[in-house]
């Protein structure tokens, strides 16, 4: 097994080569000495009666439990088959697009909701995709990835073709807490409404005297660190499926009471230019009570920046009003693409299911490197063993949203545009009125241009997003 990282710095070369320009695979076009430079290696590692199938990921996290089970794979399988995984660190759906223009492009590739840079219809658009519908009905992948039922649109799925499936998740946010600051700010018990977080952050402030403040949030898309969520299970969301249109009326509300947490001084000073590594060590120093993040600060908290000092809570996201109204998102992680290039789709198909399997998984997710999407692998692990990922386990109203239209919009997108507002910059109506005129003309605009198609869905229920009828329309 041979395992390589490859950090690539892009710069003009990028814009001569994209989605639209790809076409069969072949051509030079975009070839960096780097690519050169893996395709040479992958070819040394082939002997005689060996299969090699090349792994692309940008996941560093979990290399060293991934590199043990390729090695074990490698070493084991009776197939004739070994693994060359590569781990591209920049620029990732760049990447994968120039390497399948120039013929270097690997079998598979790893994949997550929410992939920065990665629109899963220009992929299938422009072919370099190979639906997997005909294999996912293998029954022992069935049992373990419950393929069938993890199909969303947009996210692994394009018009009823299935280009990946995942095999973990990441949770919809949730509110980490310092123990100790709330407690002796007099709280015993988490508030569920927004205005019962904003009084607790008010309360941690002033019995902080200067020290200790009730939350930070960070200059890295603050919105969707946890009001998102918010606004979300409070039955908001930007885009009206029933009527296809966008429709941002809902948020004046959390616009307003979110602004209150400036107004009170709640806010750690200096957190709003920060980055998000920042303001993590703050927490674990006890500087500030209340942050917001999904799964992934399980692993934060524990290795990256170690909670030592106090005990820390996990709470669900609050809500307007303590009622559930709509569906939390979450984020279906780690699943792997097949390339429609690859000249030994079966022998990838096989490593698919590898990276699949319960062997694999079972340890991949007891590790804690991801939550669970599938009920069987939810009963088949040792949950004890996951530490304080535990914390994080689903909740009945998270789900998966069908992917929104991706409209080109001129100016700040819907997020900033928020942020500004709860910041106090702009009215909240004055935003709204913005969002919703400048998101809808451009989704009139790229219909009638025949770049997207409007999404519908009559039957939307906002507690189970995904369970609807999705239409595509032209106009």
């Amino acid at each position: 097994m041979k395992k390589r990282a490859l950090s690539f710095m892009m710069a003009g070369v990028l814009a001569a080569v994209t989605l639209t320009g790809c076409s069969g695979g072949g051509g030079t076009a975009g070839t960096t000495a780097a690519q050169n430079q893996a395709e040479g290696e992958g070819t040394k590692a082939a002997s005689a009666g060996e299969t090699v199938i090349k792994v692309w990921t940008n996941d560093r996290h979990d290399s060293e439990y991934v590199d043990q089970k390729i090695s074990e794979f490698n070493e084991t399988n009776d197939k004739g088959i070994k693994i060359e995984m590569t781990v591209v660190t920049d620029d990732y759906a760049n990447m994968l697009s120039m390497a399948y223009s120039s013929g270097t492009a690997p079998d598979i590739a790893g994949i997550s909701a929410g992939q920065s840079g990665f629109d899963l219809k220009t992929f299938a658009d422009a072919k370099i995709l190979e639906p997997l519908n005909d294999r996912i009905t293998d029954a022992d992948y069935e049992k373990v990835t419950e393929a069938s039922k993890l199909q969303y649109e947009g996210i692994d799925m394009i018009d009823g073709n299935v280009y990946w499936i995942p095999t973990g998740m990441r949770s919809g946010v949730r509110m980490e807490y310092n123990k100790a600051l709330v407690e002796a700010a007099g709280v015993t018990e988490f508030p569920d409404t927004l205005d019962g977080v904003i009084d607790l952050a008010k309360k941690v402030t002033e019995n902080g005297g200067g020290k200790n403040y009730g939350v930070a949030f960070t200059s890295s898309v603050p919105f969707i660190r946890w009001i998102e969520g918010t606004s979300e299970t409070s039955g908001i969301y930007r885009y009206d499926y029933k009527n296809g249109e966008f429709n941002f009326d809902g948020y004046k509300p959390v616009i307003e009471k979110s602004n209150q947490f400036f107004k009170d001084n709640s806010v750690l000073p200096g957190s709003v230019s920060q980055g998000v590594d920042a303001m993590r060590a703050q927490f674990a120093e006890g500087a500030f009570a209340l942050w917001g993040n999904a799964s992934q600060e399980a692993g934060v908290f524990t290795d990256q920046f170690p909670v030592t000092k106090f005990d820390w809570g996990v709470s669900t996201v609050p809500t307007l009003d303590g009622e559930v109204k709509g569906a939390l998102t979450i984020q279906p992680q780690k699943g792997y693409m097949m390339l429609s290039s690859s000249k030994n789709k079966d022998a990838a198909w096989e490593v698919i299911k590898f990276f699949s399997s319960e062997d694999f998984l079972k340890g991949y997710l007891e590790g804690g490197y991801c939550l669970p999407i599938s009920s069987y692998m939810s009963d088949a692990i040792d949950s004890s063993k996951t530490g304080r990922l535990a914390d994080f386990k689903l909740q009945d109203y998270e789900s998966v949203y069908p992917a929104v239209p991706a409209v080109a919009i001129q100016g700040d997108d819907y997020i900033a545009t928020l942020w500004n507002a709860i910041l106090g910059n702009v009215s909240a109506d004055d935003a709204i009125k913005d969002l919703n005129k400048r998101y809808n003309e451009a989704l009139d605009n790229d219909v009638s241009m025949g770049k997207i198609k409007r999404l519908i869905i009559k039957d939307f229920d906002p507690m189970h997003p995904n369970a609807g009828t999705i239409e595509y329309l032209d106009k």
